[in-house]
């Protein structure tokens, strides 16, 4: 069973880019909604992969890493938890959240927009808007992998210093941090995920629908994976530590 795609579009007039693409995304969100399932189980395979990734690369760096001396910081287990650390979580992963949608955005711009405006030039201008595309794919590639980086590398160095507090090995605490980890990072990650299926099919139409359904299933997610890490993984990690 497949997904009905949206009516192919028809080349728009000089000044009828905006209206093209307003009727697109109103299509695309039109036939995802008679089968929503098969469409967030296209991005799953994708958010699972990242995140596994992720993990793991935490894991190598948590192994390699030296801990810090002067400790880590955990609500529930060296800090009484509160609510404020709860919004601290969702402030940080929002911010992670919007870099990622951005991405999805920028892919519609480059995949989508910039070739409608194209239509509309000749000449130089249109030689730019032709090849700005790619290079805003290329930027925002880069910008998305520079930050996978530093979340692992990051992660790993925290992840080392509170297993050597709790006396934990690096392995067994990332087990005991994946009850709000799991959803939490394949929450976060997709819209990279939607940005992914829609740079295999070319599906750059799909784009903006793509990231407001993605942020709209990743923000209560969000909400429940800050509290399950500050009012549950405590007890979780407390019972490994024992």
């Amino acid at each position: 069973m497949s997904i009905p795609p949206p009516p192919a579009p028809l080349p728009p007039p000089p000044a009828g880019g905006r209206t093209v693409l307003r009727g697109e995304t109103r299509a695309v969100l039109a036939a995802w909604k008679r089968a929503p399932w098969l469409v967030v189980r296209r991005w799953l395979p994708a958010s699972a992969g990242v995140t596994v990734a992720l993990l793991g690369a935490v894991w190598a760096v948590a192994a390699a890493s030296t801990p810090d001396a002067s400790g880590l910081r955990f609500s529930g287990i060296t800090a009484p938890a509160t609510g404020r650390d709860v919004a601290l979580i969702l402030v940080a992963n929002g911010l992670v959240l919007a870099l990622h949608a951005f991405a999805c955005v920028a892919g519609h711009l480059a995949g989508r927009s910039l070739p409608l405006e194209a239509a509309r030039y000749r000449g130089l201008t249109r030689w730019v808007h032709d090849h700005a595309g790619p290079a805003a794919m290329a930027f925002v590639g880069a910008a998305t992998l520079f930050s996978l980086v530093t979340q692992a590398y990051a992660l790993g160095l925290g992840a080392s210093t509170l297993a050597a507090q709790l006396g934990l090995s690096p392995g067994l605490l990332l087990l005991g941090l994946l009850p709000h980890a799991l959803p939490e990072l394949m929450a976060l990650f997709l819209p990279l995920a939607a940005w992914l299926a829609a740079a295999r099919g070319e599906l750059w139409h799909e784009l903006l629908a793509a990231t407001a359904v993605t942020v709209a299933i990743a923000v209560p997610v969000l909400v429940v994976a800050a509290l399950i890490e500050v009012y549950l993984t405590p007890h979780v990690l407390g019972a490994l530590a024992r």
